[in-house]
């Protein structure tokens, strides 16, 4: 007897998105932005069906992605912002809590959300992680947002 299995289509056609993105390194950030939007673009999904919040850091992110969620307009959010290790340890309360955060949003609404935060000790690393050596994070989180809608609709 063959295995039952549910897997996601990764066709964004119809689907209401926000994305929700930190200002704060906003030099790394805007290409994680312009990842997803591109990877939702190629797989269906319009610019019009898609709404952009930019916050002032990431430890905001939970909140707003939270909002849009419960607001019953989306299908998906998805989280983009770039935390860079600094000398002191802000660096871990803020990527704690963010991921945290959007973890609690997205149990608590049911929605979807993809997790694009780079928690990265340098900014070579963010470089590499937002379109360079080690791909776009912004398209990963998109592309995870996406499946997990496909996905959730078949259960």
């Amino acid at each position: 007897m063959p295995l039952k299995t549910i897997e996601g289509q990764l066709n964004a056609q119809g689907l209401k998105v926000a994305i929700v993105a930190a200002r704060f390194n906003d030099f790394i950030v805007d290409r994680l932005i312009s990842g997803a939007v591109d990877y939702l673009v190629r797989h269906g999904g319009s610019e019009e069906n898609l709404t952009l919040v930019r916050l002032p850091g990431a430890f905001e992110l939970p909140l707003a992605a939270q909002k849009l969620a419960r607001s019953g307009n989306y299908h998906g959010v998805v989280v983009l912002g770039a935390v860079i290790r600094g000398a002191t340890p802000h660096f871990d309360y803020v990527c704690n809590e963010c991921a945290k955060g959007v973890a609690q949003a997205s149990m608590e609404t049911g929605v979807p959300m993809g997790f694009g935060l780079l928690t990265c000790d340098s900014l070579d690393q963010a470089i590499e992680r937002a379109g360079s050596k080690a791909g776009n994070k912004g398209v990963e989180a998109a592309s995870a947002m996406l499946e997990t809608i496909r996905v959730l609709e078949q259960l």
